[in-house]
């Protein structure tokens, strides 16, 4: 099937390619570290582990499990991230979990603020609409494995979302499909998800499925280089 795609507002040119989380439950650490170096002049991965650990310690929740929106956004703003050379992402992570430290040195720490928002198309389109992306939380369902050729995911008739899968993806255009108000989302699946990593997500799948986003603001300063700690 093909689709009538008009764009109103893309920011796909702010990012590098789309990363693939794997096997880890760390869809949350991908969408606030890209959506964090989207930010920024030019495009430098940032560390989604570092962020990980960081999130993870402060919420006290093992590396095994999801990590949290309110620690996430604490883990940025205080703890701050280097640069994706500094702690590379870890396929597996050890099996003695003590052992999942940062390096000594990870190099120059990059801080920025952030807030929660609204689970509201009307905010997610104003924001991009300001040349910011941002995180979407979105509950998922068997459409959203497979979009279509066109990139585009829409609801397949009678389907549910299931509330224990929740996925995090960032927001990086909108505009129309096929005359319904669509978000164009960046996932953390690799390239073969979507076209290049992107889909359209259409009002009718998102409206029921959205239970948060969150909106990174300032740059802070934090410590020059980090110890693992």
């Amino acid at each position: 099937m093909t689709h009538a795609i008009e764009i109103a507002t893309d920011l796909r040119g702010l990012f590098g390619a789309v990363r693939d989380q794997g096997s880890r439950p760390t869809c949350l650490a991908f969408a606030a570290s890209d959506t964090h170096a989207g930010l920024r002049d030019g495009w430098t991965a940032l560390s989604c582990e570092f962020a990980f650990y960081h999130a993870q310690r402060r919420a006290g929740r093992p590396p095994t499990h999801g990590a949290l929106l309110k620690p996430m956004l604490e883990a940025l703003c205080q703890d701050g991230q280097p640069g994706e050379d500094g702690w590379p992402y870890l396929t597996v992570i050890p099996s003695d979990h003590s052992q999942w430290t940062p390096p000594a040195t990870v190099g120059a720490l990059f801080g920025r603020a952030g807030m929660t928002g609204a689970p509201e198309l009307d905010l997610i389109i104003s924001t991009l609409d300001s040349q910011r992306p941002l995180m979407v939380l979105t509950k998922l369902s068997q459409s959203f494995y497979k979009p279509d050729a066109d990139g585009v995911v829409h609801p397949i008739p009678g389907e549910q979302p299931n509330p224990s899968l929740r996925h995090a993806v960032v927001a990086v255009g909108h505009g129309t499909v096929d005359r319904q108000t669509a978000i164009l989302f960046r996932n953390s699946w690799g390239a073969s998800w979507g076209v290049d990593g992107h889909a359209w997500l259409t009002e009718a799948f998102l409206k029921p499925r959205i239970f948060g986003t969150a909106i990174l603001m300032e740059d802070v300063n934090v410590s020059c280089h980090s110890s693992a700690v």
